[in-house]
């Protein structure tokens, strides 16, 4: 198969040659040179998202054809492709924009670019409403022709609409989310579905139908889900009782015209016509669920859990045999099903676990062909990493806590490296089998890694889930250092740093004020040092009663302001002992940069030794490989200096 893959290693920076080990912070800082794929309806074509942050690319080959068209987006934030048809190609780009001298914004829009590699049109551009919505998601295309993309904007609310049956206790003014149908050549758009006040998005069957609408009761916070089977009305056929509960709905079935639900500890079918739930499945027992769905029929096709790493469990066997066939080709990595094409004889591939960097494939199964299509670290090839187990431990109150634990490469026999402890963000997510830039970095730096996987992480269950509902500074903060004490035939349990992102951030910080003795040292990047003020700074951008502050409330427990400022680092300082690094993106609107300042104004004023570095227009997904680079140099600096390896 001929698909110009040695252009597009060109084009895109993929081909390097090998670096001595360890490789330089540049070498795990860059951006991933290919960030996203895909792969046009037909199958004649696949669109590549690439480059360096610095230089970003779309690039389109067309299978058994030697040209290549390339689009340089520039020195911007790309974040994902998707095809609108066989013709254009969707490149979701975010970019900042100041309004007025103190707010500013992180705004995310879809460019059309047609398979010339001509930017047309950017979707929505002139819509008076829609300029205004923060995020612009996709959610369903049309083939054609024409093809169409539908994509979220805004309506306002018309005061006799009718459309929101709580109008009283609500108001008459305002925005509500719309579903706009858009050329993809013309950008131009129009609104087929307008909901109310509580509408968050829709989903769509194959001919581009609204199926299912989600709400969020701007009162309580119920999620809500309506359906429309065969006539115009909209009626409620699910309600959860608070905000999280969204997480419970899977996704929309177009050929069994039903939703996915997960249900305790079973995935339900739940038709829209009415009838009976349909168990899906095998109990989940004790595993939070994915699934993967095919976005041509609008169907799941495997159910995801694991967890070490996926475990799929194939309701479609034509795709579960494909799956099978090319993860025995990849052993011992975990092999993606990225997309296909519309007669799935045509796939984009994705290999990747913790000692590999994800590699990205085109597999035509007619051929049984399988051409690279890019690496994502390229610069990486051929290094040493450290090699990451699975392992258990019980907490102090006999929780069992799952971790990662990755060790130096060539590390000598009975030799016991320093320790980092490497909690992960949200709370509510994990670590997965996956190669983690940081995580390798730290271990090629001399350091073993543990990554816990704490209480209150998704995807062991609900009561794992639950178990960490106001623990932020409670057990989960004893899990890590139960987690510190179960690696100790490991690593010298007496030489720790505890280094974390967003709620890791905040972990890191906690650890070094409440448990002082347990840390040589603590790094915090983009991280929460003030709980008190990061609800109040939450309040004033999404308001005190939204469905966001509810949640985090609900997260943090019955916390009174007495248990915040009892939880919250900056207000903890004077039992710091361990030096700390502090590492903002001056773009960060998910926490923002004053929680770092907060805290580095705090410890100068009690005399602790600080270190606080800025990236400047960093956001807070580390989105550019310079300031990643630098947060990495930064990071190898402080613990050269706090927590020197031996090897």
């Amino acid at each position: 198969m001929v698909l110009a893959a040695a252009a597009t290693a060109g084009v895109l920076g993929f081909a390097a040659a090998a670096h001595a080990a360890p490789p330089p912070a540049s070498a795990f800082g860059r951006v991933p040179a290919v960030a996203d794929t895909a792969i046009s309806p037909d199958g004649r074509r696949v669109a590549l998202l690439g480059g360096t942050s610095e230089q970003r690319f779309v690039s389109i080959a067309t299978i058994d054809d030697p040209n290549m068209p390339v689009l340089a987006l520039g020195d911007a934030e790309a974040i994902s492709l998707s095809w609108a048809g066989n013709d254009h190609v969707l490149a979701r780009m975010a970019y900042w924009k100041s309004e007025g001298p103190r707010l500013a914004y992180r705004f995310e829009r879809n460019v059309a670019i047609n398979t010339q590699g001509q930017a047309v049109s950017r979707l929505l551009e002139g819509d008076a409403f829609s300029q205004y919505l923060v995020r612009q998601p996709v959610l369903g295309a049309v083939v054609g022709p024409p093809a169409s993309a539908y994509v979220l904007g805004l309506a306002p609310i018309e005061a006799n609409s009718g459309m929101d049956t709580r109008i009283k206790r609500k108001g008459t003014e305002g925005w509500a989310a719309a579903l706009m149908k858009v050329d993809p050549a013309t950008g131009k758009g129009v609104r087929v579905e307008r909901g109310d006040s509580d509408t968050v998005t829709w989903a769509l069957n194959a001919a581009g139908e609204a199926k299912v609408r989600l709400d969020v009761d701007e009162l309580t916070h119920r999620f809500e889900i309506y359906a429309r089977s065969g006539a115009r009305a909209w009626t409620q056929i699910w309600q959860g009782p608070n905000y999280e509960s969204r997480r419970q709905y899977l996704g929309y079935s177009a050929p069994e015209d039903a939703i996915y639900l997960a249900i305790g500890d079973r995935i339900v079918r739940k038709p829209l016509a009415g009838g009976p739930d349909q168990p899906v499945g095998q109990p989940l027992n004790g595993v939070s669920p994915n699934m993967i769905w095919d976005p041509h029929r609008i169907a799941p096709v495997a159910i995801v859990g694991g967890a070490e790493r996926p475990v799929y469990n194939w309701l479609d066997a034509e795709l579960g045999a494909t799956h099978a066939a090319l993860s025995k080709a990849f052993k011992g990595k975990d092999v993606t099903l990225w997309e296909w094409s519309t007669d799935r004889t045509r796939f984009i591939v994705r290999a990747a676990s913790p000692s590999s960097p994800g590699v990205w494939y085109l597999f035509d199964k007619t051929r049984k062909e399988l051409s690279p299509l890019g690496e994502e670290y390229p610069e990486l090839k051929d290094a040493a990493f450290g090699q990451t187990s699975w392992i258990t431990y019980k907490a102090r109150d006999g929780l069992e806590i799952p971790a990662y634990l990755t060790l130096p490469p060539d590390l000598a026999a009975g030799a016991k490296p320093p320790l980092i402890v490497l909690p992960h963000g949200g709370p509510t997510a994990r670590d997965g089998f996956e190669f983690d830039y940081l995580a390798q970095f730290l271990a090629t730096r001399g350091y073993a890694v543990l990554q816990p996987q704490f209480r209150g992480s998704w995807g062991f269950g609900d009561a794992f889930e639950q178990a960490g509902v106001g623990e932020w500074g409670g057990k989960m903060q004893t899990d890590l250092l139960d987690g510190i004490a179960a690696v100790a035939d490991k690593a010298d349990a007496s030489r720790v740093c505890v280094v974390g992102a967003s709620f890791g951030g905040y972990a890191a910080l906690a650890g070094a004020t409440m448990h002082p003795g347990a840390y040589k040292c603590a790094a915090s990047v983009s991280g929460i040092s003030d709980l008190g003020l990061w609800l109040e700074q939450l309040w004033r951008t999404s308001g005190d009663d939204s469905a966001t502050v509810g949640e985090l409330r609900a997260m943090l427990g019955a916390a009174d302001k007495g248990k915040l400022n009892a939880t919250s680092p900056a207000q903890l300082v004077t039992k710091a002992t361990a030096p700390i690094l502090l590492v903002h993106g001056d773009q960060d609107t998910v926490v923002a940069p004053q929680q770092s300042q907060v805290m580095a104004n705090a410890l100068k004023a009690a005399g602790k030794p600080v270190d606080y570095v800025v990236l400047a227009g960093e956001n807070h997904y580390m989105t550019r490989s310079a300031t990643r680079t630098q947060m990495l140099q930064a990071l190898e600096a402080f613990l050269a200096k706090h927590l020197p390896a031996t090897n």
